[in-house]
């Protein structure tokens, strides 16, 4: 009993510690040091990167990923409305939708350096469907980094750990030179998310986009993490 209270104290410090400094330093995010932890080991972000943030409401990747990319092109792409930040493009719709997709390839051409995904379902409390939604949503920005990522180029994305994983690593082997699976030390001890880190885009890219509407897809998300 003891040691199970030390880990959930220790759990609940660890939250509090990230919750405290984002507010210190005015990120819209706690998960924006998940993001800063993994660029830190992982180098995903140079000066003058072009980046898109899928699901990027609040904003707090959007925050890191300007800070490291200097005067680079940052678009963020959600559901919900997300609050100017200098130097910040957003776009406000679904990125299943094809509207939304062609506002993004008409911003992008191809030439995003990153793609990043912080993506979730809503939660609806049955792990197996919670996270065959999580799955959905990945290979979905994969198909996203399919069309506006470069040659070489990086991609970032969460995913609910389960036994369709391996899918979704195996969808980014096919187009990266090297994929990593990696859980930043932000991230709260509970959770079943991971984050993959695909670097060296080898140009893979389908003829044309899957309409969701005739695969019925849902497109169900959730903010990341918003300041209470």
């Amino acid at each position: 009993m003891i040691h199970t209270m030390t880990k959930r104290w220790l759990a609940e410090r660890k939250q509090e510690k990230y919750y405290r400094l984002a507010k210190k330093y005015d990120y819209r995010s706690r998960a924006s040091f998940k993001l800063m932890q993994i660029d830190d080991r992982f180098e995903i972000f140079r000066e003058g990167d072009s980046v898109v943030d899928l699901g990027a409401s609040p904003g707090g990747w959007l925050q890191v990923a300007k800070e490291r990319v200097g005067d680079g092109k940052v678009i963020g792409v959600d559901l919900r409305p997300i609050k100017p930040i200098d130097g910040v493009m957003t776009i406000l719709g679904d990125i299943t939708a094809k509207g939304t997709m062609d506002e993004l390839l008409e911003k992008f051409e191809g030439k995003a350096d990153v793609v990043l995904s912080d993506m979730a379902p809503n939660i609806g409390g049955h792990y197996s469907t919670d996270h065959a939604r999580s799955v959905h949503l990945c290979i979905f920005a994969i198909d996203v980094a399919d069309h506006v990522l470069r040659k070489n180029g990086k991609m970032v994305v969460k995913v609910f750990m389960g036994d369709m994983f391996p899918s979704v690593k195996w969808e980014l082997e096919r187009r990266f030179q090297s994929v990593k699976v990696h859980e930043p030390d932000a991230t709260r001890a509970a959770s079943s998310e991971v984050y993959v880190i695909a670097k060296g885009y080898k140009g893979h890219r389908p003829k044309e986009m899957a309409d969701p509407a005739e695969q019925q897809r849902t497109t169900e998300f959730t903010v990341k993490g918003e300041l209470k």
